[in-house]
């Protein structure tokens, strides 16, 4: 299951509200006069230069968790909760806790208002699931977290048997020609019509227009950013619902277009894109470099896959198709200043440490190169 973490920034940004109270009751006199104030802009909090390597925590990260991160060379950490744990008082508690570790938070997820498919195919509760989400931006920015992943999977993440990779370590898989299933936050999703039917592409754009227009004002108004993560997998239809969104890359674009705000960009998930090979319309560096250059890449998960779909299996960073070096390369040329995390990974003797332990040394190993060859000191 993907998870993730964030970056805080502390900074006193008067919400656009505020702003207008005090200039129309005379306190901000000699200081900027209200006509002068024009068009309220979108909060952004810049990010620190520089590539950022994140590792996932558990929901209530042990202390032994964070020692874990600290002795990788870790900074920043992930978190995912869930609607019980997305709460003031427990999201204060575990920032209190990362940073009396010597770590940084980069975001706290909230599975509950991930893959909505209440807002994907527009089902009974709707609306509410969109007030859900609001508030949890509202959270976000009231402990000064300034970015969230997304995800807009109708019927979930699909797999078939798990499968092995290099070592005969297990790993998830998804066979197209073999028995397969959907799978998100406690539900299971099957073949042939996961909601009784067959949905067009276009109800499936209008549901995320509905969604992504409601949300916007929210996010720029937090100052939090949104990084929209691919389809997994990105095919053109699962189970009667298309992927004809966030399954290629001509779908972000027009998706990013719609959104048309500072605030709503991509978690780009290397292993994921990979999963689409050719399907996607653009390579994982050429996609990098798009979307970085217009400064709408938040965050990356990096991972490998041994071969595109039909039939593709998850594999070590440098066991799958894709030379992985020129991935951390396009970051560097781009100046990617979020954070890039391993994710989805197989599991090596020695248990889920190791292989996140593996993977943190080959991204820091690759980003050392890429620091040194992209801009040399």
């Amino acid at each position: 299951m993907k998870r993730e973490f964030f970056n805080r920034q502390r900074r006193f940004d008067p919400s656009r509200r505020r702003l207008a109270k005090l200039a129309l009751t005379g306190s901000l006199a000699g200081l900027v006069p209200f006509a002068d104030l024009g068009p309220i802009a979108a909060k952004i909090y810049p990010n620190a230069p520089g590539i950022k390597l994140s590792v996932q925590m558990p929901p209530d990260p042990a202390p032994e968790d964070l020692q874990f991160v600290r002795e990788l060379g870790g900074e920043y950490v992930n978190i995912w909760t869930d609607a019980k744990g997305s709460n003031l008082e427990n999201y204060q508690r575990l920032i209190h806790n990362v940073e009396s570790a010597g770590l940084k938070v980069w975001n706290i997820g909230n599975l509950n208002v991930h893959n909505m498919e209440e807002v994907t195919l527009n089902l009974p509760g709707r609306d509410a699931k969109i007030e859900e989400y609001k508030n949890y931006l509202r959270l976000l920015g009231k402990v000064g977290l300034r970015y969230t992943t997304y995800a807009h999977m109708g019927n979930g993440i699909w797999s078939s048997d798990r499968e092995t990779t290099r070592g005969g370590a297990s790993s998830r898989a998804l066979d197209l020609n073999k028995p397969r299933k959907g799978f998100w936050n406690g539900k299971e999703f099957y073949l042939p019509l996961t909601h009784g039917r067959v949905y067009s592409q276009e109800e499936i754009w209008e549901n995320y227009t509905y969604f992504i227009k409601r949300i916007v004002p929210v996010a720029e108004e937090q100052g939090v950013r949104i990084g929209i993560h691919p389809d997994d997998p990105p095919v053109p239809v699962l189970g009667g619902v298309p992927r004809c969104i966030f399954g290629n890359f001509q779908g972000y674009v027009r998706a990013l277009e719609i959104a048309n705000s500072p605030n709503i960009g991509v978690c780009l998930c290397a292993g994921t894109w990979l999963e689409g090979g050719k399907l996607m319309g653009k390579t994982v560096p050429e996609a990098i470099r798009y979307f970085g250059e217009r400064k709408q890449l938040f965050k990356v998960h990096f991972r490998n896959v041994q071969a595109p779909l039909p039939h593709f299996v998850e594999a070590y960073v440098d066991g799958g198709y894709m030379d992985m070096y020129k991935v951390m390369r396009a970051l560097r040329q781009v100046n990617f200043d979020g954070v890039v995390i391993g994710d989805h990974f197989p599991e090596m003797v020695g248990g889920p440490r190791a292989s996140v332990a593996y993977t943190f040394a080959y991204m820091k190993a690759l980003l050392l190169r890429a620091n040194a060859e992209v801009h040399p000191a």
